[in-house]
C-alpha cells in the first residue's frame, strides 16, 4: 500500500506497479537480509525486538538495521526516535491518538545520507524515497500507530521493547555494529576483492559492470563465499554495497 511505481534503475518496471521492497537473502551462513524499500507513502510507526525478546517470543533473531538513501524527493524524511524521553504510558496514549507522529524525532533525508536504527528504536520511513537497508535477518516487527489503515497494531510488545528517549541516528560508512558491516565504494575501472575473509553480500546500487566476468548492474546482488580467490570487479562509474558478519 505504500510501494511506488519510481522503481529504476535498480527494478525494470514498464507496467509500473508498485513495488514497496526487493529482497536479497543471504544463504544460511550469512544471517544479513539486504532490502531496497520504494515509498509513496508513510510506512507504519514500528519497532523491532532485540534479541533476546524475539528469542523468547518468536524462536527469532532481532532486528538492527540501517538505512542508506539512495534518491529522495524534496521534503523526504525518516523517523528514528522520539524528540524527547517519554513513559510507556504517554507512548502509548500517543501511539492511540496519533500524536505519536508530533512525539517522533523526524530527520530529513537526502541521497547519500545513512542511519543507524538499533532493535527497540521506534522509527517510520517517510515517503517519496528509494533506500537500500541492511538488517538481521528477522522479520518481527510491532506496529505501534498505522495511518487508519486498519492493519494491527501490537502496542503491549512494541512498548515492552522501545526505547523511550532520543539518540543520534546518523551515521557515516563504512559502518560496523554487533551484526554486520557495511561499505559503500566505487569502481572506475578495475578493483580486486581479495579472499574476502567473510561470507559477503555485493550490492550493486549505482551502474553497471561485471563481477568474476559475469554482468551485474543497479538492483542486483552477488554473495561473495569467504576464502574464494580474488575477485575483480570492472566499472566504468559503479556504485556497490558490501556488507557482511562483523570482523
Amino acid at each position: 500500500m505504500w510501494g511506488s511505481p519510481e522503481t529504476e534503475p535498480w527494478l525494470r518496471n514498464p507496467q509500473r506497479r508498485r513495488i514497496g521492497e526487493i529482497w536479497f537473502p543471504a544463504s544460511d551462513s550469512v544471517p544479513i537480509l539486504v532490502k531496497l524499500l520504494f515509498t509513496s507513502d508513510n510506512l507504519s510507526v514500528q519497532v523491532h525486538p532485540q534479541d533476546e525478546y524475539a528469542q523468547q517470543y518468536h524462536g527469532s533473531r532481532g532486528k538492527t538495521e540501517i538505512w542508506h538513501i539512495l534518491r529522495s524527493e524534496p521534503g523526504a524524511q525518516v523517523a528514528i526516535g522520539l524528540r524527547e524521553k517519554a513513559t510507556p504510558e504517554r507512548l502509548r496514549a500517543a501511539a492511540l491518538s496519533g500524536e505519536i507522529m508530533d512525539l517522533l524525532k523526524w530527520i530529513p533525508a537526502r541521497a547519500g545520507d545513512t542511519f543507524f536504527v538499533p532493535a527497540g528504536a521506534v522509527h517510520a520511513i517517510g515517503s517519496g524515497l528509494a533506500l537500500c537497508e541492511v538488517q538481521q535477518h528477522s522479520d518481527v516487527t510491532y506496529r505501534l500507530y498505522d495511518y487508519g489503515r486498519g492493519r494491527e497494531l501490537h502496542l503491549d510488545r512494541a512498548l515492552e521493547v522501545s526505547i523511550p528517549e532520543p539518540f543520534e541516528a546518523r551515521r557515516n560508512l563504512p559502518f560496523e555494529c554487533p551484526y554486520f558491516r557495511a561499505e559503500k565504494f566505487t569502481v572506475s575501472g578495475s578493483h580486486t576483492i581479495h579472499a574476502p575473509a567473510r561470507n559477503t553480500l555485493l550490492i550493486a546500487l549505482e551502474g553497471t559492470g561485471s563481477v568474476g566476468g559475469e554482468p551485474i548492474g543497479a538492483g542486483e546482488a552477488w554473495e561473495l563465499p569467504a576464502g574464494m580467490g580474488p575477485v575483480e570487479i570492472v566499472s566504468p562509474g559503479g556504485v556497490f554495497l558490501a556488507t557482511s558478519e562483523p570482523r
